[in-house]
């Protein structure tokens, strides 16, 4: 048996594996749980081998969002430490590792199959190109994929924690009104749940744009905001909020030229990928045109960017897979 995971701010998917004759995986039993009612990521685990078939596992692997250390990591979304070894001893598995959370979905990708993809840019790939891999969720997550040998070897990334972009005067505004709050301003408190909150705080507070009573009252109850702003944005009719729709409009367009840049750092020409749990979810605005016009607005560098493919993966559990890739290797 694999024992895999992935490990978010919202939810930890849990899975177990089954290693086959032909190298392949099968998945015996999965779940999924929300992390912030638990204390600790051996709190999920152990209710997840308590409630259901287990065997003897081999190996576990568990991606984990922030940077992984010596096996260990600290969660920036939620208040864990996660320790690789102690982990380990405690359900009885000698080879654990941990992972970042964007390498295991860098490592799901070679597993997904085509209807797991949604296509936002055919271009021209090179087959023996890099990679790279944005995903914008509870955070704003980054790795850079280089084509190594007749393989990819995923690198993990903390982009999403580097400095915002700001490009249009729209975004140069937000940038001061979220430095007020803020201090320094990182990619993250714009392209995340959180973030698509504050673009609409934005919107409402600095350019006035009328706020929807409705949209009001919803967010007031407590409801997630990113959710609510989603919904109302892309709803039909009377049902619309044109604050939030300008919101995730601006969402969008950085979100486009983020992932352009990250295609010019990491020389993507096999291909970017969006991951994560918001870019499924707003899928009708990304195939219009303002995220790829922000994709590919590099100057001397669009025709380079509009020969990157670029793809939304739709499978959720793409780094729960990646992980017991990673797991059945070890």
């Amino acid at each position: 048996m694999i024992l895999a995971g992935d490990v978010g701010g919202t939810k930890t998917n849990l899975g177990l594996f089954e290693r086959e004759g032909d190298g392949g995986l099968r998945r015996v039993r999965s779940d999924k749980f929300h992390s912030p009612d638990f204390p600790g990521l051996s709190a999920v685990i152990h209710a997840f081998l308590g409630a259901g078939q287990s065997g003897d596992i081999e190996a576990a692997c568990f991606g984990i969002p922030g940077p992984v250390i010596e096996n260990r990591a600290s969660t920036p979304n939620l208040a864990w430490v996660v320790d690789g070894p102690r982990i380990g001893a405690e359900i009885g598995v000698e080879r654990l590792t941990l992972i970042n959370d964007l390498v295991a979905t860098a490592e799901g990708i070679q597993l997904l199959k085509a209807d797991e993809v949604a296509v936002l840019q055919e271009g021209n790939p090179e087959p023996a190109g890099n990679r790279a891999l944005i995903a914008a969720g509870t955070g704003l997550g980054m790795a850079l994929i280089p084509r190594v040998g007749d393989g990819w070897a995923p690198v993990s990334s903390e982009g999403g924690h580097a400095d915002y972009p700001s490009r249009t005067e729209d975004e140069i505004d937000l940038l001061r009104y979220l430095r007020e709050h803020f201090g320094r301003v990182s990619a993250e408190r714009v392209l995340s749940g959180p973030g698509l909150f504050n673009l609409y705080k934005f919107l409402r507070d600095v350019r006035k744009v009328p706020e929807s009573p409705r949209v009001r009252e919803a967010l007031n109850s407590g409801e997630d905001p990113a959710k609510v702003i989603g919904e109302a944005a892309l709803a039909a009719g009377a049902d619309r909020c044109d604050l939030c729709s300008r919101a995730l409009d601006m969402f969008v367009i950085a979100y486009g030229a983020l992932a352009g840049n990250l295609a010019l750092l990491g020389t993507a020409t096999g291909g970017l990928y969006l991951g994560g749990g918001i870019a499924p979810k707003i899928l009708p605005r990304l195939t219009v045109g303002p995220f790829l016009q922000a994709f590919t607005a590099k100057g001397r560098f669009v025709p380079y960017l509009e020969k990157i493919p670029v793809r939304v993966i739709l499978n959720d559990k793409s780094a729960l897979l990646g992980a017991a890739w990673r797991a059945s290797r070890l």
